[in-house]
């Protein structure tokens, strides 16, 4: 069965799709990843779409589940390399995936999903701060 590999960058998963998508290969990467994140803790995922010329609406609608069943485990995702036809299609499909991050590239999609979590992690601590009455 083809497989979308899975790699472990520290506390984040990437994930570079480099073929074509189909339903069965993007429900199989939804099980995968979700497995993976809750295996490894992974606290971010990056998604790498570059290689993808087209998205339909079922894939664009598998990201944005991922990126939500990602979120319920506590794990934050990213979508990078987006083309801007791909980019147009999912306007032009009325597609919005609610809940999923974009960045241009590897690079800045790695910067977002690290403050994203550098920003949860401080309002945890505040939180916690603030004992169980809402005063420190």
């Amino acid at each position: 069965m083809e497989r979308i590999p899975i790699l472990r960058m520290g506390n984040y998963l990437l994930v570079t799709i480099q073929v074509d998508m189909h339903d069965r290969l993007a429900m199989q990467l939804q099980e995968d990843l979700t497995t993976r994140i809750a295996k490894d803790q992974a606290r971010g995922v990056l998604i790498d779409i570059s290689a993808l010329d087209i998205v339909d609406s079922f894939i664009g609608r598998m990201l944005a589940d991922i990126a939500g069943m990602s979120r319920v485990l506590d794990a934050q995702t990213v979508l990078v390399g987006m083309q801007p036809a791909v980019a147009i299609t999912l306007v032009e499909l009325g597609l919005s995936l609610p809940g999923v991050r974009t960045a241009l590239d590897v690079e800045r999609g790695m910067k977002l999903l690290e403050q994203s979590i550098d920003d949860q992690t401080f309002a945890t601590r505040a939180h916690e701060d603030d004992g169980p009455g809402g005063e420190s």
